[in-house]
């Protein structure tokens, strides 16, 4: 054996200490999310304490797959903007049940597995344009702006189902607005665990408004609140199944080959990415058998990096820390939809940034791209964004003669999409 035991400390030049205290702050980095994708996840029908164990459970399972095969201080939990698909594309604009879309999940990462395990990561990361990445990226910021809007009454649907701004002067609205001022002073501060903080403060702010949710008090565990294994194969042969298996695998692989390899480009350990994308895939394959939206390489694991973490040590001690939590299931029935509202706004926000890396000088790369990005809020389906970003793509580069710069995978991919259009709009189908 190496010399630093299992995670090689000695060689990545850190200690147990060190390790464990990056995972710590970790943990109380990305801890929300326990809260913020249960929350998310109910909205599909499914039980909010099975939720809430679900992705205790498959955070917790990522983490510790991460540390033992992917060897990476990379945090793995429910992605933001991947559970809003589950909920609100899969579930409410698709018609699929939450069992179903757990199918979907379980497929989506069993084909993500094949990817990660073969040299199709690598073949698919090439053929995709980069604006199209960066356009699925932005497109899903935009949708989870819009959520966290409407979740927190400062938009409301209006007359014809158009959105209109909500009333201020209500409870809701008044507690999302300080809530969200308090959450982007913390942000902007870079105050350590701000959004587990935004939580607190906007729980709080509740019970002194007197605005409690209705299932404060209401989280007692049974054997209901257990959503492992609750897949449904009623609809898997069925066209509009396997669309949304293509769809998710596609925000599932381009998503995490680009988090990936900017974590392991971080720490400077770039010969870990095969190891941690591999990790990744199983655990984004599991999410489905335990109940949840897909698990993802977060963003928040630059923190614990950030404060030395190098090595799967880290994972693992924000694993057993997640398990740890769990003790605190029967109090998340008190967290508000004002308190998780601001979280989705600035993550949302974040994942607008991502626009100024676009090429918006080339039409045939920016009208897909600010197509794709439109499409998904508007539409209020993920999938269908995509679809036309990915169809309009190569149509524009043929018409306009720069078919050269179509690759067949990508082709192959946008014919796919147009056949899922056709059959989508036919009637019986």
């Amino acid at each position: 054996m190496k010399s630093g035991g299992f995670f090689e400390l000695e060689q990545h030049g850190t200690s147990v200490k060190k390790e464990v205290t990056a995972g710590v702050i970790g943990f109380f980095t990305i801890v929300y999310i326990v809260a913020v994708n249960a929350l998310i996840l109910s909205e599909s029908g499914m039980p909010f304490e099975g939720a809430v164990i679900a992705t205790i459970a498959v955070s917790a399972l990522g983490c510790i797959l991460m540390a033992f095969i992917g060897k990476a201080p990379i945090i793995l939990v429910p992605g933001m903007g991947i559970n809003a698909m589950f909920t609100y594309t899969l579930v409410q604009s698709m018609g699929f049940t939450w069992q179903e879309a757990l199918t979907i999940v379980t497929f989506s990462g069993l084909l993500f597995v094949i990817v990660a395990f073969t040299k199709l990561s690598g073949v698919l990361s090439e053929a995709i344009p980069q604006s199209l990445k960066d356009a699925i990226t932005v497109g899903l910021g935009f949708f989870l702006l819009l959520i966290g809007l409407e979740k927190g009454s400062l938009v409301i649907q209006g007359d014809n189902s158009i959105l209109a701004i909500g009333h201020f002067n209500e409870p809701q609205a008044l507690a999302t607005i300080i809530t969200l001022l308090v959450a982007l002073v913390l942000f902007i501060k870079n105050v350590p665990g701000h959004f587990l903080w935004t939580i607190l403060f906007g729980t709080g702010l509740a019970f002194v408004m007197g605005i409690t949710p209705e299932s404060a008090g209401s989280s007692a565990l049974s054997a209901d609140s257990v959503v492992w294994f609750q897949l449904s194969f009623d609809s898997w042969l069925q066209v509009p199944f396997w669309i949304a298996v293509f769809s998710m695998t596609m925000v599932l692989v381009f998503e995490n080959i680009g988090l990936v390899h900017g974590h392991t480009s971080f720490i400077k350990r770039p010969e870990k990415y095969p190891g941690a994308l591999k990790a990744n895939a199983l655990s984004a394959f599991s999410s489905g058998i335990l109940g949840s939206s897909p698990t993802v390489s977060t963003v928040e694991s630059t923190a614990s990096m950030a404060a030395g973490g190098r090595t799967g040590l880290t994972s693992l001690t924000v694993g057993v820390l997640f398990i740890a939590s769990a003790a605190f299931i029967p109090f998340m029935g008190y967290i508000p939809d004002h308190a998780i509202a601001p979280i989705l706004i600035i993550i949302g926000i974040l994942m607008i940034q991502q626009m100024r890396h676009m090429n918006m000088e080339d039409f045939t790369e920016s009208i897909p791209s600010i197509m794709l990005i439109v499409m998904i809020p508007f539409t209020y389906s993920i999938a269908d964004g995509i679809a036309i970003g990915f169809i309009l793509y190569p149509l524009l580069k043929f018409v306009t003669g720069k078919w050269k710069e179509v690759s067949v995978p990508l082709l192959i991919i946008s014919i796919l999409f147009l056949v899922y259009f056709i059959l989508h709009f036919l009637p019986g189908i």
